[in-house]
């Protein structure tokens, strides 16, 4: 969870993603422990966290997952990299 400028940002990714680089013809990210690792959480505190967040970057098939089953986006609105799947949601 980050705060900038007074907007609630959540990156959140499966764990064994923290320090992997994902890469494909097109893209090449790097999950950075800086940005994505911090607390544990289950997914009932997850769904909690979509809710509050105003710009949201998950990463792998459990996060996305949960904002799939939450009704956040639709399996339409991700991307794979590397065969892991993405997501970004902005709340406008």
């Amino acid at each position: 969870m980050h705060n900038l400028q007074n907007t609630f940002i959540l990156a959140c990714c499966d764990k064994e993603l923290i320090g992997k680089t994902l890469k494909d013809d097109q893209r090449e990210v790097f999950i950075d422990e800086n940005f994505y690792k911090g607390k544990l959480i289950d997914e009932p505190k997850l769904a909690g966290l979509l809710k509050e967040a105003e710009s949201i970057n998950l990463f792998g098939k459990k996060s996305v997952g949960v904002a799939i089953e939450k009704g956040f986006i639709s399996a339409t609105d991700i991307i794979t990299i590397d065969g892991i799947e993405h997501a970004i949601i902005m709340k406008v």
